[in-house]
Order: C-alpha cells, then sequence, then structure tokens
C-alpha cells in the first residue's frame, strides 16, 4: 500500500543567535525570525538556544523580573539547569529531559536565571522556549504553574530498537503526556537511533512542524533536513514519517489545533486588541500584577 505523506510546506532557519539578558543566546524561529504569523497558531514565538557552553561564573546569569500576560511560555531543558521565580509564589529548577510550563494568565511577573550551582560550574547549555497562545476566554485565567519532571514524561519505544519518543503534552500512540493544555496541542521530541524511524499521523486541521536539533534526519522519505532546519508542514491529510541518520538524532514536533481570533503582541503581551495591549501596560505600571520584589 502507497503511503500518502502529509505535504511539506517549506523549510526554515532562525535568525542570528543573539543574547536574551546575559544566560541564554538563541535563535528567533518565529515571531521575528519567520513572519509565519496565524499560520502557525496556536504557537506564537520559539527561542533555540543551541547547545552553548557558557564558562563558569560567580554570577548568576539570565532575565530579571518582567511582565506577562496573555498566553503561556513552556521552557523545554536538553542541558544545563535553569531556576524559576514568580510573584504567585511559584518557584522551580528544571535540568535535562524537564519542562516547566507557565500560564501567565491575567498577567504576572518571572524571572530565569541559570541555577546557582550550573552557574558556577559552567557547562553546556541546551534549551527551547516557546509561547503558546490563550484563547480570549482564557486569557484571564489565574496565573499556574506546572513542573513536569524528565520521570513523569510519557514514552513510546519506536520499532526495531530505533530510539524513543517523549510526549509533554497530547500523546503519541495512545500515550499521552502530562501536561495540562487549554487548546489541543501535541509536543513531543524523538531521540533516534542509526537507522530509527518514526510514523505518526496528526489532524491536518492541526498547524504542525518539526525542528531538527541534532543530526540529521530525512522527513517523509525524500526531505533531507540538518541540525537547525525547522519543517513546516501543510495543512493536508497523511502521515509523518521521519528517519533518524544517526546514534544521535533529535527531533522535535510542534502541533496544535490554531486559535481563530485576533492577535495583538506587543513586548510581553498577547490579547485579542490593541486596547486591550494598552490595558496590560496601564495594569502593569500600576502595580496590579503585583511588584518585583520576590
Amino acid at each position: 500500500m502507497t503511503t500518502t505523506f502529509r505535504t511539506i510546506e517549506g523549510t526554515y532557519q532562525g535568525a542570528p543567535f543573539h543574547m536574551v539578558g546575559d544566560g541564554f543566546r538563541v535563535s528567533n524561529y518565529f515571531p521575528s525570525g519567520n513572519n509565519f504569523g496565524q499560520r502557525f497558531s496556536p504557537f506564537i514565538l520559539m527561542d533555540y538556544n543551541a547547545p552553548f557552553v557558557f564558562p563558569p561564573s560567580s554570577k548568576t546569569k539570565g532575565v530579571g523580573a518582567h511582565p506577562h500576560r496573555g498566553f503561556e511560555t513552556v521552557s523545554i531543558a536538553y542541558d544545563g539547569y535553569v531556576e524559576h521565580h514568580d510573584n504567585h509564589g511559584n518557584h522551580g529548577i528544571i535540568g535535562p529531559g524537564d519542562v516547566q510550563w507557565m500560564t501567565a494568565g491575567s498577567g504576572l511577573l518571572h524571572k530565569e536565571y541559570h541555577e546557582k550551582e550550573f552557574s558556577q560550574r559552567g557547562g553546556s547549555f541546551h534549551f527551547i522556549q516557546l509561547w503558546v497562545n490563550l484563547p480570549r476566554a482564557n486569557k484571564m485565567h489565574p496565573p499556574q504553574y506546572q513542573e513536569l519532571l524528565k520521570s513523569n514524561m510519557g514514552r513510546v519505544a519506536l520499532p526495531d530498537d530505533g530510539g524513543e519518543v517523549r510526549i509533554i503534552a497530547g500523546e503519541y500512540n495512545g500515550v499521552r503526556g502530562p501536561a495540562s493544555t487549554f487548546t489541543p496541542i501535541h509536543l513531543f521530541d524523538i531521540d533516534f537511533k542509526a537507522n530509527g524511524r518514526a510514523q505518526f499521523e496528526l489532524p491536518s486541521s492541526f498547524n504542525t512542524a518539526a525542528l531538527v536539533l541534532r543530526g540529521e534526519a530525512i522527513i517523509n522519505e525524500t526531505t533531507i533536513a540538518s541540525e537547525g532546519t525547522f519543517v513546516l508542514f501543510g495543512n493536508t491529510p497523511g502521515e509523518i514519517v521521519i528517519e533518524g541518520q544517526s546514534d544521535d538524532t533529535l527531533v522535535i514536533i510542534l502541533s496544535g489545533e490554531p486559535i481563530d481570533e485576533p492577535i495583538f503582541q506587543q513586548g510581553p503581551f498577547v490579547m485579542n486588541s490593541r486596547e486591550e495591549i494598552t490595558e496590560a501596560y496601564q495594569d502593569f505600571q500600576s502595580g496590579k500584577m503585583g511588584n518585583a520584589n520576590f
């Protein structure tokens, strides 16, 4: 039987690397790296900190207290350790294999920085941060925080000892990930062994993409995607087949149901109208989101 593949709409690279604060060296894949706009809803930002060695430092590197409203931040750790605090009392440290899923909702202030011991010894740092939009009905949801540890992730072994799929949100082959989401999202990564092969089908209405984090992969038997390549799939029915070309190929899959609502994004706020953005700034400046003394 002939396999019907989901179409590949395009392959993309991120913007040149730049520093966010003094602790994150990232390439922005969207919105500034590639202006997908609503095309990749509900995902509205992706910063990728490819493996980078930070030298030992007595100064804690990172980003100080700053506000958010109207969306969620998802930080995925592959190497290195990040510590998080927010002014709603949430605190956590994530390391390799862990994920931090923060719902900014109605508004909060948070700070992210290298965990103290990691900062002092230095080492390789490899992270992704996503911004995931919230629908209008949930934009003012009370802030919340999910610490998703490596030990709690869903896992599926690939056939023929070809590697493993780790499920963060949604499901793969009937195995669900631990993340709770406001709209339907599938988020998982695939750690291949040489010639490992992953086959899956996601709803054609879901906006779907893959990013090669390490090594090289063949997508749908025709497209060779090297490290750092972002593959955007068309909204067509069909299977996605990914083959790892080495023992260390790593690919992350992002797929979500689009939120068909207006988006107004300015700085750290993502709302549905310009008036709501203005209100967010006013609430932040007047202290309604709390203060930075935490």
